[in-house]
């Protein structure tokens, strides 16, 4: 499992680091239901989920084309400028996504700036 550092909320990037129960779930399903299924388990918005929940989300984690293992969370955290931190889904708020890493800058101390 990821290393949590004291207040921050850490996401599996690896598949090392993905919950083994939540690859089982997904795989039963997907093997269950096949092609009726209109979005991957990985994908589905919970909004009764907490943060640290959805953090540990995962909606990739499989071998791509290069024979590469991919890992993508489904909500990307990321810290507003007055310190809280939100959950974007990774395809419904895309645009949000963009929009944050556009605004997030670090300054030569290694300490993020807002524009």
């Amino acid at each position: 499992m990821p290393k949590q550092e004291e207040g921050r909320i850490n996401q599996p990037m690896t598949p090392e680091e993905v919950d083994p129960e939540q690859k089982r779930a997904q795989k039963e399903e997907l093997l269950r239901e096949g092609n009726n299924l209109t979005a991957n388990p990985g994908d589905r918005i919970d909004d009764s989920m907490s943060i640290e929940e959805k953090a540990k989300q995962v909606a990739v984690d499989a071998p791509d084309i290069t024979g590469d293992h991919i890992t993508v969370p489904t909500y990307f955290v990321v810290d507003e400028p007055d310190g809280s931190q939100k959950a974007l889904h990774h395809v419904k708020d895309a645009e949000e996504i963009s929009d944050v890493i556009r605004m997030a800058r670090v300054n030569e101390d290694g300490e993020r700036e807002w524009r």
